[in-house]
């Protein structure tokens, strides 16, 4: 962009920028801040960190959560439990402990910095950008890279404004606001972007809750998405005891972007995503007398103090209704203690709540999935695929914890602005700091012995890219297949997300439960897809997985952007069309064929696939950087790290 004036983005990435420069499209090397990993996909990056051979983290400051994976219903997930603490202690990362918080979460309370870059192994870790932070998930081969002072590489991405003006009327709420955004923008289309928020209708947006519209980013497919740091941004953090991290970050007042919305805050009603979209939203008045079986309120969406206040209040001295199962998972250890010290958290109790561990529980299919038979469950959360809760078959629809809490009393889908006076819930001056589930690092860490369980298996790795690649078409998959189609998670594939020869057997389970034995059967080959291939979790072992039954290449409609990283970083060919129509003349069991390819990726030829089977030679592409082309020739990201290795 032309002249000195900056936008928010621009002038955080300029004072991180090590390559490249502001021109859109372009490959930038930025210098990363803080990391922030969870345990199923910390396990992987701290296994690739190892791998690397690096002493000590180089970050300011790096941090292992424990969130996830933490129903423990076998010894898998306490030996990776472990294997990561010791790691953080002998490497240099700080350990956040099981029953502490989720990891965007406490990161927003206790490190998140305005100004600020992160970097995490988890799609949601935009959501400090609610502070005024820059952050971005990547896949864990990235995240470890970083940690062992690499940079980390992005395109310069386009940059939209989002202008908020007016105030949300009572009972409106910041989720509200994340749907509105997502129902104008879709979940597909916006790869390479970030979003800036401001206008005046930020005023009297609190920290919190712009973290729950930064975190829900995520689901448009951008890269991030950030607020100003300013009054709001200072009390928050002072209320944290953390006032000197505050510095103001604005907007230069003829700052360009390369696109304006304007969204009047007054106009926006309770919202709700319907099945199995985000972006699939509808007004809770238009779902109105919709039967509810289930309620969770919690995820790093909405599980903040601000949250839990406002469901409290309105389920204090009722019951929940009868037939309808309600769950509450706090957000952190703070907002856990500060919840019993008021009362609040026995007026849910009294009410007949399940209260749930400070963890990401049912977001992530972690137990309470639904009951069979199409049941409904209203979920706070920020993601409602199809399967994720660990219930097939069951309706998901995300909604704000008012309209939770309203719906759990009534036992139907409600607009809590039957409730009649709105609530007055504010955020205190001052939270209850208390850090003693934080763990620091070793100062040297040199007596420290990394402890590493029997489901802790080698990683695989790919070999150097041959110059022709052949198989047979694995599966042909639709539009939007998430990473959870690729690897199912839930509670009895999540603790073996370090035993990549175990996940294997279930690789595609929920769209072709054949996939895993064909694959092994035919010695690989390719995967067909439609558009926006990998959406949703950063999870690393959706490309480890297919690596390991030896997936040669993806070709796709488009792909979303950290897993089309991930399989560049594993060594498989993302591969795009040239002519959609393509898509319609491939079938599974078709052979294809790739020749010339070192050459023709090293001088950016024409690729092209002999469809063998069915005698046409289709042209695909592949948009790679210098670097990334690099990395694609040497079999992955750790064979290039390793070839150019300056230790």
């Amino acid at each position: 962009m032309i002249g000195t004036a900056r936008n928010i983005i621009e002038k955080i990435i300029i004072g991180h920028l090590v390559y490249g420069d502001l021109t859109k499209e372009n490959e930038i090397g930025i210098k990363v801040d803080q990391t922030l990993t969870q345990d199923p996909t910390g396990i992987m990056a701290l296994l690739q960190f190892e791998a690397m051979g690096v002493s000590r983290v180089k970050t300011e400051k790096s941090v292992a959560y424990i969130d996830h994976n933490t129903l423990q219903t076998g010894f898998e997930s306490a030996d990776d439990h472990r294997y990561i603490h010791s790691m953080a202690k002998k490497h240099g990362m700080y350990y956040s402990r099981a029953g502490n918080g989720i990891c965007h979460q406490v990161h927003l309370e206790r490190f998140g910095k305005p100004g600020k870059i992160l970097l995490g192994s988890d799609s949601h870790t935009p959501t400090c950008g609610g502070l005024g932070m820059l952050g971005i998930g990547a896949g864990g081969l990235d995240v470890a890279n970083v940690m062992a002072g690499g940079t980390y590489y992005i395109t310069m991405p386009g940059i939209v404004r989002i202008n908020l003006t007016g105030r949300l009327a009572p009972y409106v709420t910041a989720k509200d606001i994340a749907l509105e955004v997502l129902c104008r923008l879709s979940t597909k289309g916006n790869v390479g972007m970030m979003v800036e928020y401001g206008g005046e209708g930020i005023i009297n947006l609190t920290v919190p809750e712009r973290a729950t519209i930064a975190n829900m980013g995520a689901e448009l497919g951008v890269t991030s998405s950030i607020f100003p740091s300013d009054e709001q941004t200072r009390e928050f953090l002072k209320s944290q005891e953390r006032e000197e991290d505050f510095v103001e970050l604005k907007a230069d007042s003829d700052a360009q972007y390369d696109k304006v919305i304007g969204i009047d805050l007054g106009s926006i009603v309770p919202l709700a995503a319907c099945p199995h979209s985000s972006d699939n939203v509808k007004t809770v008045e238009a779902c109105r007398g919709l039967k509810v079986d289930q309620i969770c309120i919690g995820s790093c969406t909405n599980s903040s103090y601000l949250d839990l206040m406002k469901v409290a209040n309105i389920l204090m001295g009722k019951t929940v209704c009868q037939g309808v199962s309600l769950a509450i998972a706090p957000g952190s250890k703070q907002i856990l203690s500060m919840l019993a010290q008021n009362g609040a958290l026995a007026d849910m109790i009294n009410a007949g709540a399940r209260i749930l561990e400070s963890a990401c529980g049912p977001c992530i299919g972690m137990g309470f999935s639904p009951s069979s038979g199409g049941a409904v469950s209203l979920r706070t959360f920020n993601r409602n695929f199809e399967g994720r809760s660990g219930t097939e078959d069951a309706q998901i629809f995300l909604v704000s914890p008012e309209t939770a809490a309203a719906s759990a009393i009534t036992g139907f889908l409600t607009d809590p602005r039957t409730l009649g006076e709105p609530l007055d819930i504010r955020l205190p001056d001052k939270f209850i700091i208390n850090d003693n589930m934080i763990e620091a690092p070793e100062p040297e860490g040199n007596s420290v012995e990394i402890v590493r369980g029997p489901n802790i298996k080698p990683l695989p790795v790919n070999a150097e890219l041959k110059n022709i690649l052949s198989g047979k078409v694995l599966l042909k998959a639709g539009d939007n297949v998430t990473t959870d189609h690729i690897m199912p998670a839930g509670a009895k594939l999540l603790p073996f997300r370090a035993n990549i020869p175990y996940l294997s057997d279930y690789c595609f389970a929920g769209l072709d439960s054949e996939f895993p034995s064909r694959a092994k059967k035919w010695n690989g080959g390719f995967i067909i897809a439609g558009s926006n291939y990998g959406q949703g979790s950063s999870r690393e072992s959706a490309a480890l997985v297919p690596l390991y039954l030896s997936v040669k290449g993806v070709i796709a409609k488009s792909f979303a952007r950290i897993h089309y990283d991930n399989l560049i970083n594993s060594g498989i060919l993302p591969l795009s069309f040239e002519d959609n129509a393509h898509y319609e003349i491939i079938d599974v069991g078709d052979e294809l064929t790739m020749d010339g390819l070192k050459e023709k990726i090293k001088n950016r030829q024409q690729l092209y696939i002999n469809n063998v089977t069915k005698g046409l030679l289709l042209p695909v592409k592949m948009s790679l950087s210098d670097r990334q082309t690099y990395i694609i020739l040497a079999g992955g990201l750790l064979n290039y790290t390793k070839l150019n290795s300056t230790c």
